[in-house]
């Protein structure tokens, strides 16, 4: 018999990524799932979703609207719905569509197997949206790279509680990995050739790790000096921060550890304190800027991105004024940003939401603009520098060139063999493109 195939459709953020990445090993260890691109000849379909974005619960109706014609034409294929809307909706999900055979949460991926064999053997929809805190990483297998740079899980949920995310009553609070289980799983990757990793959590400087049988725990910037030790790792990311748990070691790893990448994300979500008193931040603008303002004190050049929220309930054209001049005043070259809308069961939600939409759309575009613009000249100003650059795949518009990225995260195609993917090597940026660099690679490779 031929091996089942799988289709794994991710929405949203790096965390969904790394999920969707594990519930394909869960599979492949339990039932020999191969994973496929083509999602009508798989035998399990499997949705990802992100309950950050507008409409999010509609989307995944809408697509689950598609893969019902596929459910139809062969009975014994499988569909789930698993991440962050699957835990918000729960059995509701199987009542709506009811050709929907599993409902898990972003905590119970690793229970994919038994919800696969239970759907088969009952014929109604298997649902588990429970939160049995950091048993997922005790039952998942070995990780597997796939190429030079890996996203390793180090905590989950959020406590948070801003008043426009669902985060912590999607994901749960925050858990934290023991420490050894982490520096073991990136080991792991390290010995597959994988030379960059970025550490993930919804507040990832939040990290707490137990260490040992110790009550003691270590916490995100103590973690970056562990990683540093394992041998063939290179580089070292996280994300996301929250700035009020942006704390003094952190800002002196950016100093201490050369291994610490260049690049920061750091969500503002907006300049107004005004704002951010609604949204429950827990900092004002003034916090930010000093913080932001001594970590680049640490690490010179470097490169900060953050998110923004366009249009929040009574949002004035003062608040966002403030909003533009943060900008300015910090000169972010990286943001993501994005209307408001409200998410069910959020404090916000309760709100009432008197900004026009044409108003937050002029307001988008008015503060993408402004960032497009710091964004243009950061990459200008790397033009006729020479950059460590981690070679992680071949370009995507072929001609022989490769890919590969800066320490402050932006990428670079430029010629090289095919054997240089995970070595970082001495390249000359040379231009500036839409969304990347150009450049041209010096003789001798940094490392390998």
């Amino acid at each position: 018999m031929p091996a089942p195939k799988l289709f794994v459709l991710t929405h949203g953020c790096q965390m969904n990524e790394y999920d969707s990445a594990k519930m394909a090993d869960v599979l492949a260890r339990s039932h020999g799932y191969i994973r496929t691109h083509d999602a009508e000849e798989a035998d399990l379909l499997l949705l990802n979703t992100c309950s950050i974005r507008e409409k999010a619960q509609e989307k995944v109706f809408s697509e689950l609207g598609r893969w019902r014609d596929w459910k139809n034409a062969d009975p014994r294929r499988l569909i789930g719905v698993g991440g962050c809307v699957a835990s918000q909706e729960g059995q509701a999900i199987a009542r709506r569509a009811p050709q929907v055979d599993l409902v898990f949460g972003p905590q119970t991926l690793h229970r994919l197997p038994q919800l696969v064999d239970q759907a088969r053997a009952e014929g109604r929809t298997a649902v588990d949206v429970s939160f049995p805190e950091i048993e997922k990483f005790d039952c998942l297998p070995a990780p597997r790279a796939e190429g030079p740079t890996a996203f390793v899980s180090v905590m989950e949920g959020c406590s948070k509680y801003c008043s426009f995310c669902v985060v912590p009553y999607t994901r749960g609070t925050e858990i934290s990995r023991p420490l050894d289980s982490v520096l073991l799983e990136i080991a792991q990757l390290a010995g597959q050739g994988v030379r960059e990793v970025t550490l993930l959590g919804q507040n990832v400087n939040a990290y707490r790790g137990r260490m040992g049988d110790t009550d003691e725990t270590c916490d995100l910037a103590l973690l970056i000096h562990y990683v540093a030790q394992i041998p063939g790792i290179l580089r070292i990311r996280f994300t996301t921060s929250h700035p009020a748990e942006f704390g003094d070691a952190l800002i002196e790893a950016f100093a201490e550890q050369p291994k610490l990448c260049a690049y920061l994300h750091l969500p503002v979500q907006s300049g107004s304190d005004r704002i951010l008193g609604m949204m429950k931040r827990g900092y004002t603008r003034a916090d930010f800027l000093r913080k932001i303002g001594r970590v680049r004190e640490a690490r010179p050049g470097l490169s900060v991105s953050t998110d923004f929220i366009v249009g929040f309930p009574g949002e004035t054209d003062d608040d966002f004024a403030r909003t533009l001049e943060l900008i300015a005043e910090v000169g972010f070259d990286c943001a993501y940003s994005f209307l408001y809308s409200a998410r069910p069961g959020t404090p916000a939600a309760n709100l009432r939401d008197g900004v026009p939409l044409e108003v937050k759309q002029q307001r988008l575009s008015m503060l993408q603009h402004r960032i497009r613009q710091f964004d243009d000249a950061f990459r200008q100003s790397l033009v006729g520098s020479v950059q460590p650059v981690l070679v992680e795949r071949p370009a995507r518009l072929g001609h022989g060139q490769m890919a590969g990225r800066i320490s402050a995260n932006r990428v670079v195609n430029f010629d090289a063999p095919a054997d240089s993917i995970g070595r970082v090597l001495d390249v000359r940026i040379t231009e500036t493109a839409a969304n990347s660099l150009r450049g041209q690679l010096l003789d001798t490779p940094l490392a390998a």
